[in-house]
């Protein structure tokens, strides 16, 4: 089987002969389902736009292997990313649908994008801002195309854009202190994926001149710091893995390109000591397809190797790209093969497969790898943990999250002796509205641009606001201020929210809770753990 068609990067090739000036209303940098809603909703709205997007596929996450949405409370959700679960359920003969196979997610965005003729332009690596009196001018890519608009939307995960135009950001885990929240910085003790029983990370165990396990990371105390303190790590990232048991559709796991088992003992050393959960959250979709996620201590999350993502060069991007495509690979590839893994948990690893019908045109595999976070805008407002457990109230809310305050861990430490994970928090919350003020920047900075992805949010608050489903909502509500701004001459700061609000009420949107909506944020957060983690 061949891979050669799976990678975030390779460069264009510029052609002088070939270079094209495009001209909308709105620019759109990134074909993520935040990029796609706002598109529809701008071109619904009479305006000329076009989407630039980083890669060769449209739809995000949502489109390659996302099939088990972290909906949070259905009632909360409005607008297009409604209308995208109600195709979904069309799709299925169902009302609405939450779980889906990768390609029909792919189909939807596709009708969506031909229904309402919006261009997508592929390929297009950005590689400078053009700024003229505090607003983008137009944008530049590798292959030489440019963007000339009146509005951009920064809707890429790692905030590209918006770092390009000098737009301030943040990357890592604030401090508690720095917002005077509970939950952000560096988080140990938390009651889920952690090494149930006291796993030992060295090489050979209780030796500590033998060297460090693969994936183990020893520091000075002062380096491993203290709950609550900032930290420049960020939540891990994985392939979200769309796998079946369908004899006639399975392809057995394959020996990834740069397999190394070294990579493995920890699992492996965890399987021994009688745990075995790394497939627990596995979660069923139709057709006898799954979407496989982290769950417990050593999964598919591979932890501390994305630090360099956010603000990573092309060339750094894909070197990591392939390291998590590696792992998560060889990862399955380890346990349905490996004779030191017990009979078992082989046979029950072996029985599932990459599907062929999905991914056709790279190997099998999802195309985009899950970036959990990357920069997060700092505006004049920022989402905190208040907002999360509604502490706090904003007056101009542009949709609503209901999510837990979910991050993934950030770093894999020895801490007194043992191995243990570190950043996990899982808190419930009932839904809460996101602001305005947060998806567009600080007027000094830069007055035509909105982002919905990377939006101004602190690490911990972001763990809640970072669904796909939430993101839809935001990136439709930027369509309709993009339209606003455009219609009436002014600047994305000066949008009037009463005007705002009432366009988005009439497109769907819901921007107050109904508290007479019976919600139970605890019951929802437990559907996220899967099984139990037991001895074996």
């Amino acid at each position: 089987m061949s891979f050669n068609n799976l990678y975030y990067y390779k460069p264009s090739q510029k052609n002088e002969n070939n270079v094209k000036l495009l001209k909308y209303d709105v620019v759109i940098y990134g074909a993520t389902p935040a990029g796609l809603t706002a598109a529809v909703q701008v071109s619904k709205l009479g305006l000329s736009v076009c989407i630039a997007e980083f890669s060769r596929n449209i739809g995000g996450m949502t489109a390659s292997g996302l099939g088990a949405t972290d909906l949070g409370a259905s009632e909360a959700i409005g607008g297009l990313s409604l209308e995208f679960y109600q195709l979904l359920g069309e799709h299925y003969g169902e009302n609405i649908m939450q779980s889906f196979e990768p390609h029909v997610a792919g189909s939807v965005f596709e009708k969506w994008i031909n229904d309402h003729q919006i261009d997508v332009y592929y390929n297009q690596h950005l590689e400078k801002v053009k700024m003229e009196n505090g607003k983008i001018k137009s944008i530049f890519m590798e292959d030489g195309t440019s963007y000339e608009g009146k509005i951009f939307v920064d809707t890429s995960y790692e905030g590209d854009l918006l770092a390009r135009a000098g737009v301030s950001y943040h990357v890592g885990r604030e401090s508690n202190s720095t917002y005077k929240e509970i939950y952000n910085g560096i988080q140990f003790g938390g009651a889920h994926h952690k090494f149930e029983t006291w796993i030992d990370p060295y090489v050979i165990e209780g030796d500590k001149d033998s060297g460090l396990l693969k994936g183990v990371t020893e520091l000075s105390l002062d380096e491993i710091g203290f709950n609550g303190k900032d930290d420049t790590s960020i939540q891990a990232y994985n392939f979200r893995v769309c796998l079946t048991k369908n004899e006639k559709n399975k392809i057995p796991f394959p020996k990834p390109p740069s397999y190394d088992p070294d990579r493995y003992m920890l699992l492996l050393r965890y399987i021994h000591a009688g745990f075995w959960d790394a497939m627990n959250l596995h979660t069923m979709m139709p057709n006898g397809k799954s979407d496989l996620n982290n769950f417990g201590g050593f999964s598919s999350d591979n932890i501390g190797m994305n630090y360099e993502w956010p603000d990573g060069s092309y060339e750094k991007r894909e070197e990591i790209f392939q390291d998590h495509f590696n792992y998560n690979l060889g990862m399955l590839y380890f346990l349905a093969n490996d004779s030191r893994v017990p009979k078992d948990i082989r046979e029950e690893v072996s029985s599932w497969g990459l599907p062929k019908d999905e991914f056709v045109n790279t190997g099998h595999w999802p195309h985009q790898l899950y970036i959990r976070e990357a920069r997060r805008m700092i505006s004049d407002y920022v989402m905190t943990d208040h907002n999360c457990l509604g502490y706090t109230a904003v007056d101009d809310s542009i949709g609503l999250a209901s999510y837990q305050m979910d991050s993934h861990h950030c770093r894999r430490v020895v801490l007194d002796g043992r191995c243990v994970n570190e950043g996990d928090v899982q808190i419930p919350i009932s839904p809460y509205p996101i602001s305005y003020r947060a998806i567009r920047p600080k007027q000094e900075e830069c007055t035509n641009l909105l982002v919905p992805v990377c939006l101004s949010s602190s690490h911990i608050a972001y763990g809640s606001i970072r669904m796909e489903p939430v993101f839809m909502i935001l990136g439709q509500s930027a369509g309709v201020a993009a339209f606003l701004a455009i219609k009436n001459e002014i600047n994305v700061q000066q949008v009037d929210y009463s005007e705002l609000k009432s366009a988005l009420l009439k497109e769907g949107q819901v921007v107050d809770w109904d508290p007479s909506i019976e919600y139970d944020p605890v019951k929802e957060m437990q559907k996220t753990f899967g099984k139990e983690t037991k001895k074996r």
